[in-house]
């Protein structure tokens, strides 16, 4: 799994035994294989635990539901696409990581990650999950990017991070969901160069 410079791949830790890292990488391995196979909802743990080698105890010793395994499964997977390039300009970070994300997102993990989204409207556990490992670590990834971004003199001291958090991620979303555009390298560089005007100095 690729860690970004911040750390905020790294799992979070569970009360109890220590997980066993290779046995840890089975149980994602297993998820993301069954999610694409057979779908979010139709995915058990019983299969995780079958496919993976690992006991449905010790699963649910590490995480709560399968949802919270198809949220760190699917943070490795974004992680390994989007992760903190720090060029040394905020356009082109922003460019590179908007890129990796929309590669993930148009991918068969993003549509895992759609029907993920659905599923969080109904149940606020899956919310809370996908809200503090997901989205979080995202938008940890791109405060980081504006932070620097201001740092550096390139972007305005004034700015609204969060506004300028959704400025610049929240289209992706938006066509991931609805299907309305394109989710390619093109959409990416045009949706950074229109944000860029509003936030640059």
């Amino acid at each position: 799994m690729a860690v970004s410079r911040s750390g905020q791949g790294q799992p979070r830790s569970r009360p109890g035994r220590p997980r066993s890292e290779q046995s840890r990488l089975a149980v994602l391995r297993a998820t993301s294989e069954l999610m694409h196979e057979v779908g979010l909802r139709v995915m058990t743990t019983e299969e995780i635990a079958n496919r993976s080698g690992t006991s449905k105890a010790t699963i649910y010793k590490w995480w709560p539901n399968k949802y919270a395994v198809a949220v760190e499964a699917l943070l490795s997977e974004m992680l390994t696409e989007s992760d903190d390039p720090d060029t040394g300009s905020a356009r082109e970070d922003f460019r590179i990581a908007l890129r990796g994300l929309i590669h993930f997102y148009g991918s068969r993990s993003g549509r895992v990650f759609a029907q993920l989204v659905g599923e969080a409207q109904f149940d606020p556990l899956i919310a809370a999950e996908l809200r503090e490992r997901l989205v979080g670590s995202r938008r940890q990834l791109v405060r980081a990017i504006l932070d620097r971004g201001v740092a550096r003199g390139e972007l305005r001291r004034d700015l609204d991070s969060e506004a300028a958090i959704d400025l610049v991620f929240g289209p992706a979303m938006y066509r991931l969901v609805a299907g309305h555009a394109p989710l390619d390298d093109a959409a990416a560089d045009a949706i950074v160069d229109l944000a860029i005007r509003g936030l640059a100095c």
